[in-house]
């Protein structure tokens, strides 16, 4: 059950960074993984609050960081 927590804190805030790279859109990045998430959950392995809960916090960080992301990109340019 811990190993569910820490995925859930980790992952989906790297799969946000990982779209907002590949499509350079912090939106569709975000989008791709409440996707992700959204299937995993329809699947069953996302199946109680707190989970989602951290899920969602998680997508909240990794879009946070996905726009200091791109700030910092602009100011080097």
């Amino acid at each position: 059950m811990v190993i569910r927590y820490l995925s859930a804190l980790i992952l989906p805030g790297l799969l946000v960074l990982l779209f907002t790279r590949v499509t350079y859109n912090r939106i569709i990045g975000l989008v791709l993984t409440v996707g992700l998430i959204a299937a995993s959950a329809f699947k069953g392995y996302t199946n109680t609050i707190p989970l989602i809960v951290v899920d969602a916090f998680s997508l909240t960080a990794g879009f946070w960081l996905a726009a200091k992301m791109k700030q910092r990109a602009v100011k080097r340019s």
